[in-house]
């Protein structure tokens, strides 16, 4: 079996897509039960990735921080 890196936590580098995903799939199916307006809020999400992307932050990002989540988990690249 392969020797993969253990898995060290959440980190806001993993979290803010995973919510993105989560509220982008969210407001996709909310859309085509009741009211296409939901799109807006899928739209919103997809500004918030872009500015995660080019800035480094976006609000979920201060959130998180408030939270205690680290920016970024520790990487273990001896493999054990």
């Amino acid at each position: 079996m392969a020797n993969l890196p253990r898995y060290h936590g959440w980190s806001i580098a993993r979290v803010v897509p995973l919510l993105a995903g989560a509220f982008v799939l969210i407001s996709v199916i909310l859309a085509a039960a009741w009211s296409s307006w939901w799109l807006v809020f899928t739209g919103f999400v997809g500004a918030n990735l872009l500015l995660y992307g080019t800035a480094g932050w976006c609000p979920a990002t201060l959130l998180l921080r408030r939270l205690g989540l680290p920016a970024a988990a520790p990487c273990n690249v001896s493999g054990t």
